[in-house]
Order: C-alpha cells, then sequence, then structure tokens
C-alpha cells in the first residue's frame, strides 16, 4: 500500500468520524426535542385546565393565586383560544402588534391546526372551547439546531481540509524547487568540465564522429540544467512554431529506444502552427509522455501524434497502443509518486502537468483509454 493510498484511507475515514457526529447530534436533538414537545403540550394542558377552573370559580372566597400563577408561568408557548364556532376569544404570547392583522392571526391559527392536536375545555355539558398552539420560540431553535451544527462540522472539515491541502503543496513546491535549483546546480560543474574536455579531444585529433555524438550528449545535460534551472520560477514563453520542436524530441527518443516502436505525426517539419511556448520545457513534456508510452508497450508498438489547430486552442493527441489505464487511475496518475514501475520516481506526469497547466496555463489529461488496447493523452494550448 502507497503513501497516496494510506492518504485516501484516513481522509474517508475522517469523513466517516464527521458523519457518524453528525447522525449521532441529529438523533440525539431529534429525541430531545420530542420530550421537550411532550413537556410543552403538558404545559399548555395545564394552562388549559386553570383556565377551565378560572372560568366555572363559583366560590368567591377560593384562593385563585395558584391559578394565576399557571397562567402567567406559560410565557414561550403562543397559544390561541377559540369557541366552538372557531371564533378567536385570546391569544397568549403572540405579538400584540401582528394581532392587529386579521390574515395574520387566520395564518398563524391554521398553522398551529396542522402542527399539533387542539386541546379541549369543556364547560359545563354542552359548551367546548379549543386551544391552539404551537412550538415556543426556542423549540423551533432547537429543531434547527443539529442542522447548523452539521454544517459547521462539514465547514470546519472542509475548511480543514483545504488548508492541509494547501499547506502541503506549498510544502511540495518548496521541495519541488530547491530539488531543481539543487539539481541545476550539481549538473552544472561537471558539465562545463566536459566542454572543456571536448576542447581537448579535438586538440588531440580524436575520431570527429566520437566527438560528435560526445558534443550531443554533453548537449543534453545542458539542456537537463536548463530544464531543472526553471522549474520553481515563471519561465518565459516566446511565440514558436511547435512542429520543429515535437520533432526534434520525438527524433531524439527515436534514436534511443527500440526500433519495434513506430512514431506516426500528422505534420510535416515544413509545417508550421506558432505557440506561445517554453521550448525547453515543453520538450520535458513530451519526451516524458513518449517515455511513459514506450515503457506501457513494453517497447513494442505505435505512437501517434496528431495536432489539431483551432482558431484559439491547440490540442495535441499522443495516443499509444499499451496496456492501458483503467478510469479511476485518470487522475492519480498525475499525482507525484504514482508509479506502476519497480523502478523511478513516479514524478513524470506530475512534473508534465506542472509545465503545462502552471507554466503554460493548458490542460493536460487522459483523453481515452481502453485495457490492453491503448491511452491517448491530450494536451489544450493556448494559441
Amino acid at each position: 500500500m502507497n503513501s497516496y493510498t494510506r492518504k485516501i484511507q484516513w481522509k474517508l475515514f475522517l469523513f466517516i468520524i464527521a458523519v457518524i457526529i453528525g447522525i449521532s447530534s441529529l438523533w440525539y436533538t431529534h429525541n430531545l426535542v420530542k420530550e421537550l414537545k411532550s413537556e410543552e403540550r403538558k404545559k399548555v394542558e395545564l394552562w388549559a385546565n386553570a383556565t377551565k377552573q378560572l372560568i366555572e370559580l363559583d366560590d368567591p372566597q377560593m384562593n385563585i393565586d395558584f391559578l394565576f400563577q399557571v397562567i402567567e408561568n406559560n410565557n414561550t408557548v403562543p397559544v390561541i383560544l377559540v369557541d366552538e364556532a372557531g371564533d378567536t376569544i385570546s391569544t397568549r404570547n403572540i405579538d400584540n402588534h401582528r394581532l392587529k392583522h386579521p390574515k395574520y392571526l387566520k395564518r398563524l391559527l391554521e398553522k398551529m391546526k396542522s402542527e399539533h392536536e387542539p386541546i379541549e375545555i369543556l364547560l359545563g355539558d354542552t359548551t367546548k372551547n379549543l386551544i391552539y398552539y404551537k412550538d415556543s420560540l426556542i423549540l423551533t431553535k432547537l429543531t434547527y439546531f443539529p442542522y447548523v451544527q452539521l454544517a459547521v462540522i462539514i465547514l470546519f472539515i472542509l475548511v480543514a481540509y483545504l488548508a492541509f491541502n494547501s499547506s502541503r503543496k506549498f510544502e511540495q513546491n518548496k521541495v519541488w524547487v530547491g530539488l531543481s535549483k539543487e539539481t541545476a546546480h550539481q549538473l552544472g560543474t561537471p558539465t562545463s568540465s566536459l566542454i572543456g574536455w571536448i576542447d581537448v579531444l579535438n586538440m588531440k585529433k580524436i575520431d570527429p564522429d566520437l566527438i560528435s555524438e560526445f558534443k550531443k550528449d554533453v548537449g543534453r545535460l545542458e539542456k537537463i540544467t536548463e530544464r531543472f534551472s526553471k522549474v520553481g520560477g515563471k519561465p518565459e514563453l516566446v511565440v514558436s512554431n511547435i512542429i520543429p520542436v515535437i520533432l526534434n524530441t520525438i527524433n531524439y527518443i527515436k534514436t534511443r529506444s527500440s526500433k519495434k516502436v513506430n512514431f506516426l505525426f500528422n505534420y510535416s517539419e515544413n509545417d508550421e502552427i506558432r505557440v506561445p511556448l517554453n521550448s525547453v520545457l515543453f520538450e520535458w513534456v513530451i519526451e516524458n509522455l513518449a517515455k511513459n508510452a514506450i515503457d506501457a508497450m513494453q517497447g513494442q508498438g505505435t505512437i501517434e501524434i496528431m495536432l489539431i489547430d483551432n482558431t484559439q486552442v491547440l490540442f495535441i493527441d499522443f495516443k499509444d497502443t499499451g496496456k492501458g489505464i483503467h478510469k479511476s487511475k485518470f487522475k492519480t496518475v498525475f499525482k507525484p509518486g504514482y508509479t506502476t514501475k519497480e523502478r523511478g520516481w513516479g514524478l513524470g506526469l506530475s512534473l508534465s502537468k506542472r509545465i503545462i497547466e502552471i507554466y503554460h496555463d493548458g490542460k493536460i489529461f487522459i483523453k481515452h483509454s481502453e485495457i490492453n488496447k491503448g491511452t491517448t493523452f491530450r494536451i489544450v494550448l493556448n494559441k
């Protein structure tokens, strides 16, 4: 199990924990709301009973302080007392200013009827009044509280995740830049020395063909040094003809790969398509895609490079006849460290993505892939 898979598992674990916390909170608050609803109904029933006793009071000497205290105690639950005809007798805990509007009282009564069963007050044998009520403001707020709490938890996890990702990307960028600059520095000294040795070999009249090949490899080292020196800064883009850049890179790869690999290109070296380009870094992308394709085909197959010239963008499709990539890995292959090879750091496609998307403001992605049939990478460059 690689580090990337472990990170995915940790993220999934944290998400599951957050979901459990949210569901537990919802369940607990739901039960609490049910209990409070029951308590509020009992309070309204007690209020109704006290009101009934006051109405039916026939002993003027009876101490009614307790009844008034029960009635006054209900200062949170909105109630409406109506007669059998549905006419309002009295209200409690409802905004008096809003009660001046008959439509408001009517809408409120309809809402109360839909929320709770009314409480009956029997006065004598024939008269019946009804009490309608709705949840108190506190209970209503408590009903919505777990959803607010769940939203806060999700927001917290999202912010923490984004902060963690930003911090990790910042650290990765520092590592990228530091490693690249140090590599360029370390390559610079021996490359300069090799250039001096070429002059010495020329003076000793060594076989010119050997010196020519030696020069090519030293030139290659210089180009690699330049590539690494450009990683980290914003390289300059120059409007250039992209066709020779691609062809030169492919020709270099072709001479160093199996003869069983066939390269196809839908443009000739005399054609011209101009785009803003950093040639040194873009060659690196083509080289990485070509090497990956050769590995995927195990040194035998066809690599087809197709340019599709549109008005505003240029599409570059890089198609091979290799083993293919599963759809679930279409994005994973661009992650640093991802590789299916026993050797290598898994940085080629990650570097390619950085060069295309950050330095050239373009796009690179897997357009299509079929297992055991091949893969097509697409590069999109602005013109």
